[in-house]
C-alpha cells in the first residue's frame, strides 16, 4: 500500500505504531529499489554490450 500510494488504511495514534510505520516506509523503499536494480542490472548489462560500451571510452 505504501509503494501504490494508498497510505495508511487509518490513522495511527501511537507512538510505537508511527515508527514501525516510518521503519516499514523506508524498508520498503530500499527494498524495492534493490530488487529492481538486481532485476534491470542483467539487461542494462546486454544493452551495453550490444552497443558496444566500452569502459575506456
Amino acid at each position: 500500500m505504501i509503494l501504490g500510494g494508498m497510505g495508511p488504511v487509518d490513522h495511527v495514534n501511537t507512538t510505537a505504531g508511527k515508527l514501525f510505520a516510518s521503519f516499514y516506509a523506508l524498508f520498503s523503499g530500499i527494498f524495492f529499489i534493490a530488487i529492481a536494480g538486481i532485476v534491470l542490472a542483467p539487461i542494462t548489462h546486454r544493452l551495453l554490450h550490444t552497443l558496444h560500451v566500452d569502459e575506456r571510452e
